[in-house]
């Protein structure tokens, strides 16, 4: 087993920690040499220098306040300045106590008031003047005869060497030492100190620390397939040497966030039993230009030191993005990415330095980062299948404390499209829930209750609606569900509620698919846009009126409606003709237009006309079935949460009451997310009706307390 730390070069630490520590005396000398200019100049933006001559005027004036002597400078205080910091002018000089000499301070003479400023603390802020002395034998005669103050200011007796360190040496110490704590900062941010500003600030973990294997990963077999070669070369690489096969450089893990492609990364040097170095390609971009490449030297170096092992840089896109700029230039990240390319390609395969990395974006990835020779493999960690789901479950499961009446295959097949990270959220929220409620293990209505949690949040219970916005968005949810169960091509009803919930939505329709699917119809996407148009069609033909609940609806059909046209050629109009691109196929970043304005616009049209088709449709169904509607809203506005289990009951004559509810309670139905038909009345952004009032949307002519009656009444 290799070492659990890094190998250092003794002589190049020294050399390094030397040249910090002469900066930081360098730096500190210099900030205590400003200091002291820049106090003595603030100290001169007061003086004025005058003539001798001048100087006796003034005395012979009776302008002079005091005079402090020195024997190179004296610096002379006016009346008029004098009284602007608060001593009295015309006060009477104190007279000379016997023992004292005349040359004495002359603030010290003059005792203060306790707690007051003394004389010269006050003349400190004066204006002053001053000028070179001259020898005068009349002068301390002719300053007694105009009332004059006059002295030297005292100075202690220290010796030239304690002078030094008291002035220049003890600020400098201080300002060392306040710049080695600032350094020290900056040198943490940076991945090291002063003279190892460049130092990778990779993290280096062994088998026992990473305490990750591919038991711990679930819903990847091809990817763990992909990787199982990788380390069965780190345990036997004679194997491949012998015939003369050469492993892969590198092996890029792409797919959408949360997909587990870190965890694969520490699960293959679980695996393997090495030493696993990790590192963001964010650390190796600082503000200092050639710190990431000096990094990635570092790096490799360090790596090659302890091979067998294995390096993995996540999120590489931060550092390889396409070097596509028009401009040209040489920054920071280039020069990065060219170093990276360089070491690449420098070091020997056969030493087992195993590179792999890990992405969102590969379509923004530099070309020559993917050509054969460095990042060989290209890996797709993609969204669990509901066996993927179901094993991804069973491995976040394995520790919590499940009751009987548990059934994970269920949950799998509700969960379609989510990635272990929502799969591990939700079962931690149950765990939750179930503490929450003082059970002593997780039972099946805490997973589902999680799952409608992390989708629409929680309940909103001091949510008040008013009867009409009630009939409202019962009405809203019911079209949705009547238009879906209507149709031939949709996934059917699971649930139906018009409880608020605090992620802004009033009330939702949710739909459980019965199997996977990686294939829609064209039929399939119809009757799903139909369905999405199920509650404003509901609106207007029984209530006749429109609200603002139906924007998300109207957004995600008018999606659904541009992909057909755009993306899948199911247009009558431009048939089989790509006509826009995909960007960021694994963040959802939508697509880029690829034609013509003209041709643009006639996407437009094909898109309204789809749309409109659909509504068309989704109005006659809701027509045709409005008895069965107001049978359905009418039990939902007593329950205000139901399964399409009840709904099929009611529509079949038969006892709600009866109807199989999937093993759960109503309130805690399991939606699925990716199948979503109706979307919340009230949307994020979008203003609130308060209780009592009608929504926006709805003519205000009709009052919440006498709403509209259906044809039947």
């Amino acid at each position: 087993m290799k070492p659990d730390h890094q190998p250092g070069n003794g002589g190049g630490n020294n050399r390094r920690n030397l040249m910090g520590i002469v900066s930081i005396i360098l730096w500190a000398l210099v900030v205590t040499i400003l200091i002291n200019y820049f106090t003595s100049m603030a100290d001169s933006a007061r003086s004025t220098e005058i003539l001798y001559s001048e100087f006796l005027q003034l005395i012979e004036e009776d302008k002079v306040y005091s005079v402090s002597m020195t024997n190179t400078k004296f610096t002379i205080y006016l009346k008029e300045d004098a009284a602007a910091v608060g001593l009295d002018p015309e006060a009477p000089v104190p007279l000379t106590p016997a023992g004292v000499d005349d040359q004495q301070l002359f603030s010290s003479i003059m005792a203060g008031e306790p707690g007051a400023m003394s004389v010269d603390e006050r003349l400190a802020k004066a204006r002053n003047y001053y000028c070179a002395p001259l020898s005068n034998a009349d002068l301390i005669g002719l300053m007694r005869e105009h009332g004059v103050r006059f002295g030297t200011p005292y100075e202690p007796e220290l010796s030239p060497v304690v002078s030094f360190l008291v002035s220049y040496l003890l600020p400098m110490v201080l300002m060392v030492v306040l710049l080695s704590f600032l350094f020290r900062g900056m040198a943490g941010k940076m991945g090291g100190g002063l003279g190892g500003v460049g130092k990778a600030n990779a993290k280096v973990y062994v088998e026992k620390k990473t305490g990750v294997t591919f038991r711990d990963v679930a819903g990847q077999d091809e990817a763990k397939e992909s990787l199982e070669e990788i380390i069965d070369f780190l345990h036997n690489p004679q194997k491949y040497t012998e015939i003369g096969a050469k492993l892969p450089k590198g092996a890029l893990l792409v797919g959408p966030p949360g997909t587990g492609k870190t965890l694969l990364a520490k699960a293959v040097a679980g695996e393997a039993n090495v030493p696993f170095f990790s590192i963001s390609g964010s650390d190796f971009v600082e503000m200092f230009v050639g710190v990431g490449a000096s990094r990635v030297r570092d790096l490799f170096k360090e790596a090659s030191k302890m091979a067998p092992c294995i390096v993995f840089i996540d999120e590489i896109d931060t550092i390889g993005k396409s070097r596509d700029n028009r401009m040209g230039g040489n920054d920071e990240r280039e020069q990065t990415l060219n170093q990276l390319l360089a070491e690449m390609d420098g070091f020997d395969p056969t030493k087992g330095v195993i590179l792999l990395a890990a992405t969102n974006r590969p379509e923004v990835l530099d070309q020559a980062l993917l050509r054969p020779g460095r990042f060989d493999r290209r890996i797709t960690v993609d969204r669990p299948n509901l066996a993927g789901r179901l094993a991804t479950l069973q491995v976040h499961t394995r520790n919590i404390r499940l009751a009987e009446d548990v059934d994970l295959n269920k949950i799998a097949l509700a969960t379609a499209g989510a990635v272990g990270a929502d799969l591990a959220n939700l079962v931690n929220e149950a765990a939750l829930r179930a503490v929450r409620l003082g059970r002593k293990a997780v039972n099946q209505n805490d997973l589902l209750a999680a799952f409608e949690l992390v989708i629409a949040g929680a309940e909103k219970k001091n949510s008040v609606l008013s009867e009409f916005e009630k009939k409202l968005v019962a009405y809203h949810e019911v079209g949705h569900a009547m238009v879906s169960f209507k149709q031939k091509n949709t996934t059917p009803v699971q649930k139906i509620t018009i409880v608020p919930h605090t992620q802004g939505a009033l009330g939702y329709t949710l739909h459980l698919p019965e199997e996977d699917k990686n294939l829609q119809t064209k039929d399939e996407l119809l009757g799903e846009i139909a369905t999405l148009m199920g509650g404003r069609a509901a609106e207007q033909v029984v209530l006749d009126t429109m609200t603002n609940g139906a924007a998300q609806d109207i957004q995600q059909a008018t999606g659904l409606a541009r992909n057909m046209v755009a993306l899948y050629g199911m247009s009558d109009e431009f048939g089989m003709m790509a006509l826009a691109s995909r960007r960021n196929q694994f963040l959802e970043g939508g697509y880029g237009i690829d034609c013509a304005q003209d041709t643009a616009a006639g996407i437009d049209r094909a898109v309204m006309e789809l749309i409109r088709t659909s509504y068309d449709k989704a109005v006659q169904i809701v027509r045709d079935n409005r008895a069965d509607m107001d049978k359905v809203v009418e039990y939902l506005l007593q329950k205000e949460t139901i399964t399409g289990e009840e709904m099929m009951a009611i529509l079949e004559g038969r006892d709600p009451a009866t109807a199989d509810n999937f093993g759960a309670r109503p309130e805690t139905a399991l939606p699925e997310p990716a199948e979503k038909s109706a979307d919340p009345v009230h949307m994020p952004g979008e203003p609130v009706s308060e209780p009592g009032q009608t929504p926006p949307a709805v003519d205000l002519e009709k009052k919440p307390e006498e709403p509209p009656q259906s044809p039947e009444k």
